[in-house]
């Protein structure tokens, strides 16, 4: 495996089957478990309703979370994909109920589009449920398109 400089990366966490709190811990856990991969800081848990799924659909669980690591981007978005399925999502559904959703959000201040993965995150500065547990951990990360802060992104959806 390659290895590279240490990035700071960002990962929002989303639950809203089971026990939700315990599904986002474990997802933590198996997650900085990985080589290569360190926790820096979680956020708080929010309670959200679910966004863009079919219709009564349970509220979801969300948090964000702040890693350093040395795998390249395509390695972590692997780690977090086998630790969804480990935890025992199934993609069937686009947006469907799960037990846990992992996405990268920021890899350091890159810029990724490839059919894999999309950095920053194309839906992140839209959603409330992902800025605002991520300006609670890192207010002044940059989005590197954007040219702005995680705090003025969510200050502008007010």
């Amino acid at each position: 495996m390659q290895r590279f400089l240490p990035v700071l990366a960002y990962v929002a966490l989303g639950s809203n089957l089971g026990d939700r709190e315990a599904n986002l811990r474990r997802a933590i856990q198996l997650v900085n478990a990985t080589p290569n991969v360190r926790l820096v800081r979680a956020s708080s848990y929010y309670d959200n309703p679910a966004v863009g799924g079919p219709g009564g659909s349970p509220a979801f669980l969300n948090a964000a979370a702040e890693f350093e690591t040395t795998l390249g981007s395509h390695a972590l978005l692997n780690r977090l994909l086998e630790v969804e399925k480990e935890m025992g999502r199934e993609r069937r559904v686009k947006w469907e109920a799960r037990p846990i959703d992992l996405d990268l959000l920021l890899y350091g201040d890159q810029i990724i589009s490839s059919q894999e993965l999309v950095v920053p995150h194309p839906l992140m500065h839209e959603r409330r449920f992902v800025l605002q547990p991520l300006a609670e951990i890192a207010p002044y990360v940059v989005h590197p398109m954007l040219q702005m802060t995680a705090k003025g992104l969510l200050e502008a959806m007010a």
